[in-house]
């Protein structure tokens, strides 16, 4: 469908749903309003656009007339240059929607290859995920936390609260690789570790119920590093998801209630996050690419600190400021590049 048919559209709906809550009954009023009140954005982008239009063409036809060619000129040339940014803005706004964009986020960072030093640098990841969501004035909230004992972590898990959280975060998910010399190495050789990311959309019940039947729930004594934060009592809590095989544990807090209610809360945004990748593998089974498959396994991005660079290789995206995007204020750099990059590569495929 090319652009002009699919303003006409807009325009269509916009005004049968002008019509709907005039005439409608109470039952629908909720739903119709919520449509309403997101397509009128994108109307008042489709307007100015035609209006644009609609003013260049009249500017074209003043500009045969001697007396009005100079004026009618400027406006003319001052239209067409306004006009690829308003039909851009337009595009956009037209692209399907992701309808977990707007929920919280969960993310889990876990430490892969390389041992200890794959330990820090996951926590050093976990940080840094922490310091970016304080800079968008996010609530980070760790949900489990599984230390080694000298400043690395095996894995964590954390809620990200806030407007549009999961929309900046999504292509986060994948193989972090880290290139530096350990502080344990001696002779100053670089090493290469990796951790792994996975950002999943925070799942309301409505999105998906569990049945108790489905459940299983085991408790059992929390594990410390070193011999420290043991509990004395079987507060730690794994719950198994029978149909899917899918088992989550939390061993974070003192009470068993509040670690049930934790591992609950993961497991739903697991669930939900299995029918998103089958629902996305199926869009995506004709696209040439993709900015954020969200598979664990791809390699994504390489923090080389010798050379004091971060690449994301998904976009060829090189930044020499390791610094800075590891204490969070330089990843937004990276994240609008991928939302870019994902962007376009939407809006060709609607060309």
């Amino acid at each position: 469908m090319n652009l002009d048919a699919q303003l006409d559209k807009v325009l269509y709906r916009y005004d049968e749903l002008r019509e709907l809550l005039a005439t409608g009954d109470g039952s629908s009023f909720a739903k119709l309003s919520k449509e309403f009140s997101d397509i009128e954005p994108v109307v008042q982008a489709v307007q100015a656009l035609k209006k644009a239009r609609d003013d260049m063409a009249d500017a074209a036809v003043l500009m045969a007339d001697p007396e009005m060619k100079e004026m009618a000129e400027a406006e003319f040339y001052a239209l067409k240059e306004q006009l690829p940014g308003l039909e851009r803005e337009v595009q956009l706004m037209l692209l399907p929607k992701d309808e977990a964009d707007e929920k919280n986020a969960i993310i889990e960072v876990r430490a892969g290859t390389g041992g200890e030093e794959a330990a820090l640098f996951a926590a050093e990841l976990f940080r840094m995920y922490e310091r970016y969501a304080a800079t968008k004035g996010w609530r980070f909230e760790v949900m489990d936390f599984n230390e080694t004992g000298i400043g690395g972590m095996k894995e964590a898990t954390a809620t990200i609260t806030g407007r549009g959280v999961f929309a900046r975060l999504k292509f986060e998910s994948g193989v972090h690789r880290v290139q530096r010399v350990p502080a344990t190495e001696a002779g100053g050789r670089i090493h290469t570790s990796a951790a792994t990311v996975a950002i999943m959309p925070e799942a309301e019940e409505v999105d998906i119920q569990l049945n108790d039947s489905d459940l299983r729930f085991d408790v059992y004594r929390s594990q410390g590093s070193g011999g420290q934060s043991v509990n004395t009592t079987d507060s730690a809590v794994r719950v198994t998801h029978i149909p899917t095989g899918l088992a989550v544990a939390c061993q974070q807090e003192k009470s068993q209630h509040k670690n049930k209610a934790t591992a609950l809360k993961l497991l739903r945004a697991r669930l939900y996050e299995m029918e998103r990748s089958a629902k996305d593998a199926e869009r995506a089974a004709a696209r040439k690419s993709q900015v954020g498959s969200g598979d664990r396994s791809e390699r994504i991005r390489t923090y080389n600190f010798p050379q004091g660079r971060v690449t994301d290789h998904r976009i060829n995206l090189t930044l020499y400021k390791i610094e800075d995007v590891m204490n969070g204020t330089a990843l937004d750099e990276v994240v609008e590049a991928l939302i870019a990059a994902d962007q376009a590569e939407r809006m060709a495929e609607m060309a």
